[in-house]
């Protein structure tokens, strides 16, 4: 009889993820070496900084002996769906908060049904309930509604002081490897991260995927948390959102179309689009010297 596979040998740390040159004259023109770091081939279910962030919080999740996971996110929350395969893969029940309680009566969108399909409980609550979700009486609230009391609580987007040690380790996998490494943000948490994993001749830049200019509050505080203050030299690149999350208008789905035909790189439409169409537009307006070498992490797959 085959032996039980230990849990744990699911989180065990993955080769560095390739570093890929991709030749682009939109670059080149200005001076300017693109590299892609294809963080989306790290693991083969949970794919970038998914992984990255959610692997030490899962450790602690199995280590403290809890039964379940319980979690947030919007309708299309990528973060829950990688939730949702890890407790599938480590055989521990699952709960998405989900914003937005006027969903709970519509069919699933393909993200939650995933999620549904992974055996992740959905629970739909009210936006304003949602936006005070880090209220201590509010998170008990919501956890008691969901049935998730007891339940290991990762945050929205998995990001904590926890996720941001696994997401040093992308930095110092880049170390030496670039001048400056992009990534794109949602909660912040693989920014905060990656940057302090860098060496201080690297800087990293940021673009985020929802407007508001919130973000550089939420990093900082991040950053107290895992590492006490500051840590790595790290900017924002704003106005690169499209009109909002999960917003596609056409002119970025055609960019989108083209970058994978230029270089065979599936493009995942939320982050990684606005992440690559940003730094071509950067680029093309002098913000990078020449003799730039520029990497781009690539931190999902459609």
């Amino acid at each position: 009889m085959d032996s039980p596979v230990d849990p744990r040998s699911l989180l065990r740390p993955r080769p560095p993820s390739p570093l890929v040159e991709a030749s682009d004259g939109r670059f080149e023109r200005h001076g300017v070496r693109l590299v892609l770091k294809r963080d989306d081939l790290v693991h083969p279910e949970l794919p970038g900084n998914k992984w990255r962030k959610l692997a030490p919080n899962l450790r602690a999740a199995l280590d403290g002996g809890f039964p379940a996971l319980v979690t947030f996110g919007g309708a299309y929350s990528n973060h829950l769906r990688a939730t949702a395969a890890a407790g599938r893969l480590l055989g521990l029940a699952t709960v998405g908060v989900v914003r937005g309680d006027e969903l709970a009566g519509r069919p699933l969108n393909p993200s939650l049904a995933r999620c549904a399909a992974d055996g992740m409980r959905l629970h739909f609550t009210s936006r304003s309930e949602y936006r005070r979700k880090t209220e201590p009486d509010t998170l008990a609230r919501l956890l008691a509604a969901a049935g998730a009391q007891g339940a290991y609580v990762i945050p929205e987007g998995g990001s904590n002081a926890l996720a941001l040690s696994g997401c040093a380790e992308l930095g110092r996998e880049l170390r030496g490897a670039a001048d400056v490494v992009a990534v794109a943000c949602g909660t912040g948490g693989t920014l905060a991260g990656l940057a302090a994993g860098l060496t201080p001749r690297q800087r990293a830049w940021g673009v985020p995927v929802l407007a508001g200019g919130f973000l550089g509050a939420e990093i900082r505080c991040l950053q107290r948390a895992a590492f006490g203050g500051p840590a790595g030299d790290w900017t924002l690149a704003e106005g690169f959102d499209h009109g909002g999350y999960a917003k596609v208008p056409a002119e970025l789905e055609a960019f989108a179309v083209d970058f994978e035909r230029r270089h065979r790189v599936p493009v995942e439409r939320v982050y990684v689009a606005k992440l690559l169409w940003a730094l071509t537009a950067l680029t093309e307006s002098g913000t990078f010297p020449r003799g730039t070498t520029l990497a781009a992490v690539v931190t999902g797959r459609p």
